[in-house]
């Protein structure tokens, strides 16, 4: 097994989950934790440089949670991009609502995910190709944070899993079984 480390930061976001049978299909906001928890690769920490006797620095961690988690959902709102009703109120003024569906549609299918503010009212929106429950978001903060922990690590760090706690009762993780 060897050593892990875990990071938590907290962001402010809100969403919806459209085909919830309760209370969820409601805007509403959490305040997410998000952990990451990573692990050697050998099973050994690093014995030399910047980061000797660590998995990675704890420092490093956090300046990925930051550019992957908090500075594109911190206080924004998270949407399925199949949430055509709640996206329509952010159609940036002088756009066609169908125009404007398919340029976010392009970038998701781009980059998996489209930040934007640029909407009326400049409302910060993170819009994924997916509900946007814990478990899939736990999925792809894991997806986006995995590269960068591997190169901040020159890949001696493997991400091992990520935590998304909606509330203090409930959380959700992801793990990567094929990693190895």
């Amino acid at each position: 097994m060897g050593f892990t480390i875990t990071r938590q930061i907290g962001i402010d976001a809100g969403h919806r989950i459209a085909s919830h049978g309760s209370k969820c299909r409601h805007l509403h906001g959490h305040r997410y934790l998000v952990e990451a928890c990573c692990r050697t690769s050998t099973g050994k920490l690093r014995d030399q440089g910047e980061q000797a006797g660590m998995v990675l620095d704890f420092g490093f961690l956090k300046e990925e949670m930051m550019a992957h988690v908090d500075a594109p959902c911190d206080h924004g709102l998270i949407l399925d991009l199949a949430d055509h009703p709640v996206l329509s109120l952010f159609t940036p003024t002088g756009m066609a609502f169908e125009d404007w569906l398919e340029r976010l549609s392009v970038e998701v299918r781009e980059q998996g995910h489209v930040e934007t503010s640029e909407t009326l009212l400049d409302q910060k929106l993170y819009i994924v190709p997916f509900p946007p429950t814990a478990e899939w978001l736990a999925k792809h903060w894991f997806e986006r944070l995995a590269p960068a922990v591997r190169r901040r690590s020159d890949g001696l760090a493997i991400l091992d899993h990520v935590t998304v706690w909606e509330t203090p009762n409930c959380q959700a993780t992801y793990r990567d079984t094929g990693a190895a």
